[in-house]
């Protein structure tokens, strides 16, 4: 097992996708929700009830901001290089020297999964260093205890949401394709939405998070948001028996 999460590891932090997608995720929902106080500086009243609590200079706005774009950027970031990181192996062709190693095809699966929450908490540590530094650079003030526990809850929703994803790496092994694994993403993010907009958010898993950090923790029960997990773990064993009961077709 060390031996494949190290390769796998390696595999990831060299690829562009990894550096790519930690930058994004990194940096781009800190500057997203930065940009929007600015905007509201213009004080176009359209822009203004498009930001609602978002255009507010404060680090509740910030956070606010944050939360929503997390819940449904940062979901699909997650579901992308979930979907590079099982459907690249069918698409590259190195699926098939995967066969020959002395290492099980589900213990291949355990640690990219490994190697990717690893990586969700460093990703979701790094948006709340950069939302902090954004905060500090908008001329915020310090952040009060208050403020403290809303970059602990936007810690938090990064994480969720990686864990949200998972499913996202049974499709793309299903699919054998990094398209598939896109696509995946992207479908779960139209069914946040979806089920948000209905009125199911709190019990939709996926959406849960977002509506749980976006309410400051009122709309949504513990007992919602902990569905995520066995969900997750569903994912998880789903797609160790698809690796190890895979066939090369071709």
């Amino acid at each position: 097992m060390r031996e494949a999460i190290y390769a796998e590891r390696v595999k990831f932090a060299y690829s562009p996708v990894g550096r790519a997608a930690t930058a994004l995720l990194g940096c781009g929902i800190a500057m997203l929700s930065c940009a929007m106080p600015l905007a509201a500086r213009s004080g176009d009243p359209q822009m203004l009830d498009k930001l609602g609590e978002a255009g507010e200079r404060s680090w509740d706005g910030l956070l606010s901001g944050a939360a929503q774009v997390t819940g449904a950027g940062g979901l699909l970031g997650f579901g992308v290089v979930l979907g590079w990181m099982f459907g690249r192996e069918f698409v590259d062709g190195t699926i098939t020297g995967l066969f020959a190693l002395p290492v099980s095809r589900s213990v291949i699966a355990s640690a990219k999964l490994i190697v990717y929450l690893v990586w969700a908490v460093v990703a979701s540590s790094l948006i709340v260093a950069t939302l902090l530094l954004g905060g500090l650079a908008l001329g915020l003030g310090a952040p009060s205890a208050e403020t403290v526990t809303g970059l602990g809850r936007q810690f938090a929703l990064g994480v969720l949401s990686a864990i949200g994803a998972i499913p996202v790496a049974w499709l793309a092994t299903l699919g054998r394709s990094v398209l598939v694994g896109v696509v995946g993403s992207i479908g779960l993010v139209i069914a946040a939405q979806v089920a948000t907009i209905g009125g199911a958010g709190g019990w939709f898993t996926i959406a849960a998070p977002a509506l749980w950090a976006i309410s400051d923790g009122r709309e949504v029960s513990v007992v919602q948001l902990a569905l995520v997990v066995p969900i997750a773990l569903a994912a998880v064993v789903a797609t160790m028996l698809t690796w190890r009961r895979l066939q090369l077709t071709r």
